[in-house]
């Protein structure tokens, strides 16, 4: 058995959790492969929304197996947070869910560090979410991380100390003011928790897995722009979000990987700093943000809105290697006159359907459509929709050569239509 892969397609926020809380049913095993503390998926059913940062999607599930593989990295005090705000018994989320020993640590002075580096940079900054994720993936890449496995061993206080003055160190050079003691605060508590739960090695769990012929879903976090070797760099995460991210990150090996599933908003957003050429920075953007409340499921920060970008679309299609597309808040565009599509870029005066290395001077090429009207979340069918949104799917199709196999109407895991 092969395992499929869920990925955002743009710059995050796409709505991945919801999808992947509604597809779970048919696999066995849920496995988030990257990011960390700075996802927010947000899912809602039975009149409650949930917003999950580091466990997988399929948690609400019964009889499914949740992992956070080693491509992860885990903020203790969030985890605990997390756990608590589930709602299920401790017992039972314990049986559900396993930790890979490798996922590498998120320490308290990883927060400072990132709030320290990042007010250093005043205007130029990244936009980052201030969880720690850069340091402690920069910890990782320079072979002086801890891990979540670290946290079984007799000598793991002495080990966080070490790391603990280390950082200490380096942020003094910053003339940053903190409080160590407000940073640490849950943080051991958390790590007390994660060591109730299954740490392994999780690669040989989700490889022995397949090979009983379990089905396992990998979830990414974040979206393909934010990919930092492939993203709109250098305002972009610190893993890779990409399809080949769910090998790296979970340890399954490229020819055990069956489908790709592209999530994508019928517009755009983005949180943070950074290139956005189809942004919207008048009115309509401003009705867009309103009408999806666009706002981050993680910080809370106002998302700037946009027209499809389909050259971008195009581009995370091909180095992912999507197999089926799915697009979500088509209801948020109800109402729309008129809605636009970016079908091409003017670079140098010359047009282009190809990324330019920088956005500096990149111009949009706009197609336009007739928008639709009126409140299509009871759709169930897509025969049903409106003409017109079936027109703008039609063309999204033909243009990026992939299917649109889901239709998301609305947040509830209900108001979803599957072709």
């Amino acid at each position: 058995m092969n395992s499929d892969i869920l990925l955002g397609l743009q710059w995050g926020d796409e709505g991945k959790g919801k999808i992947v809380d509604v597809i779970t049913p048919k696999y066995d095993v849920v496995a988030r492969f990257q990011g960390g503390p700075n996802a927010g998926h947000s899912l809602e059913f039975n009149d409650k929304k949930y917003v999950l940062h580091l466990i997988p999607s399929g948690i609400f599930h019964p009889n499914k197996l949740n992992v956070i593989g080693n491509g992860v990295v885990i903020d203790p005090a969030v985890f605990k947070k997390e756990i608590e705000g589930l709602g299920l018994p401790l017992g039972e989320v314990i049986k559900k869910l396993i930790i890979s020993s490798r996922a590498n640590l998120i320490l308290p002075v990883h927060r400072i560090l990132d709030a320290a580096n990042e007010k250093s940079k005043g205007a130029k900054k990244i936009g980052s979410t201030l969880r720690g994720i850069g340091p402690a993936y920069t910890d990782k890449i320079s072979r002086n991380g801890l891990r979540v496995g670290d946290i079984l061993s007799t000598n793991f206080k002495k080990r966080y100390d070490e790391h603990t003055a280390r950082h200490l160190a380096t942020i003094e050079r910053y003339n940053f003011e903190f409080d160590l003691a407000q940073y640490e605060e849950g943080w051991f508590e958390g790590v007390e928790i994660m060591a109730k739960f299954r740490i392994e090695n999780s690669e040989y769990l989700l490889n022995n897995l397949l090979d009983q012929g379990k089905k396992i879903l990998a979830e990414g976090a974040q979206g393909t722009m934010l990919d930092i070797d492939f993203g709109s760099y250098p305002f972009v995460t610190s893993s890779n979000t990409i399809s080949a991210g769910a090998c790296t990150g979970l340890g399954i090996p490229p020819k055990k990987i069956g489908e790709v599933f592209g999530i994508f908003k019928a517009y755009c957003t983005r949180v943070g700093n950074g290139p956005f050429p189809t942004e919207l920075l008048d009115s309509t953007g401003e009705d867009i943000r309103k009408a999806g409340f666009e706002f981050g499921a993680t910080t809370g920060r106002p998302r700037r809105c946009g027209w499809l970008d389909l050259p971008k679309l195009k581009y995370a299609i091909t180095i992912n290697g999507v197999t089926q597309l799915f697009m979500t808040k088509s209801d948020v565009l109800s109402g729309f006159g008129t809605i636009k599509v970016c079908t091409s870029y003017i670079v140098d005066g010359k047009e282009t359907t190809e990324l330019p290395f920088t956005f500096d001077n990149a111009e949009p090429v706009y197609k336009e459509f007739a928008g639709w009207s009126g409140d299509i979340t009871k759709i169930r069918k897509f025969d049903d929709l409106p003409g017109n949104l079936k027109d703008y799917i039609d063309y999204i199709e033909k243009y990026t050569g992939v299917p649109i196999t889901i239709v998301s109407v609305g947040p509830d895991r209900e108001e979803t239509i599957i072709r």
